[in-house]
């Protein structure tokens, strides 16, 4: 059993960095050449939570607070990002996607989940059932760990 949990861990650890360099590669090429994939994580973070603070974002991305604010700096000057005073707080800040940066988010997806498609659509259907569910347990398993 603890030999199989190794194997998984491995496999894990292999996989999905490659992955990620695809998805890397196939965002430069889409119209996202100028996100890196922390912008990327950062961009898809703001629009499913409008409002986070500088401090969620960089919690969620694994960034130091500097950092982050160097990043999200960089998203504001492009106009992906806006950057508004908490109204409850003046010293808090908040942050959201703008017009600009939902529509550079939306083509850098749907061009990656396309280039995946196109991908995955060379294997056979049992193989794409078997990473569905792969994917819907290691979604289980990270979502828990994040909670």
């Amino acid at each position: 059993m603890q030999s199989m949990v190794n194997e998984c861990a491995r496999e894990v650890l292999e996989v999905i960095p490659l992955a990620m360099g695809g998805i890397r590669s196939e965002l430069r090429k889409h119209g996202a050449r100028e996100l890196s994939i922390p912008q990327f994580r950062t961009l898809n973070f703001l629009s499913r939570h409008k409002g986070a603070s500088l401090s969620e974002v960089a919690e969620h991305i694994g960034l130091t607070l500097p950092t982050m604010s160097t990043l999200v700096d960089g998203l504001v000057a492009r106009n992906y990002a806006i950057r508004r005073t908490h109204p409850d707080d003046r010293r808090r800040m908040t942050l959201e996607l703008s017009d600009r940066g939902q529509m550079i988010l939306r083509s850098a997806r749907e061009a990656t989940q396309s280039y995946l498609a196109q991908l995955l659509g060379t294997l056979s259907a049992a193989e794409q059932s078997t990473i569905i569910k792969a994917m819907g347990s290691l979604r289980r398993l990270f979502a828990e760990d994040v909670a």
